[in-house]
């Protein structure tokens, strides 16, 4: 499994899609408690649950990870944990899956510079006061001692995403390789 992580527009997302299009990874699909918007399908997008529902799995055990944002809950399932997914994660679901201490989990910390990062953001879309937000928020987020052990670094401002996505699979393959 790869853990893709990193700061607001740090390319965690489009790097997952690519792995997925260009490796065949398949997405960990997480599970929430929110409204489930239009388009999006049970067990595609998300796994839908009642507010119960989901407490009820949490103190079962069959999270990795959940948090409560916005009041709803969201969370990856144990039963997602496997080779050749993919899932972006914050530094604290980051945490959650290095407690696993499984040998398959490959983590990359993906880093680009805040100019860099501002530009993404703006070409994108995201409004102005948006952008401020994160990029504030991401400097506490994103210390460098709030983000546990990763696996790999990659820097991404001055790399297309063939090479992040290239580099990303050739570092999980070798990784699982020397650690059979």
């Amino acid at each position: 499994m790869i853990i893709l992580t990193g700061a607001s527009a740090s390319g965690k997302t489009v790097t997952a899609l690519a792995l997925e299009k260009k490796f065949g990874l398949k997405k960990a699909i997480t599970s929430t408690t929110r409204e489930m918007r239009e388009g999006e399908r049970n067990g595609v997008d998300y796994f839908f649950y009642t507010k119960q529902e989901f407490e009820r799995l949490l103190k079962e055990g069959k999270f990795v990870e959940s948090t409560l944002y916005n009041s709803n809950y969201y969370g990856c399932g144990i039963d997602q944990v496997s080779d050749d997914k993919v899932i972006v994660l914050d530094p604290n679901g980051l945490k959650s899956f290095n407690k696993l201490n499984n040998k398959r989990i490959v983590s990359f910390l993906l880093i680009a510079d805040e100019p860099t990062r501002e530009k993404r953001m703006t070409l994108r879309g995201d409004k102005k006061e948006n952008i401020t937000k994160r990029l504030t928020n991401d400097k506490v987020d994103f210390d460098e001692s709030k983000i546990d052990e990763v696996n790999f670094k990659i820097v991404t401002e001055n790399k297309s995403i063939d090479e992040v996505t290239d580099t990303i699979y050739k570092l999980y393959k070798e990784y699982l390789e020397n650690n059979r």
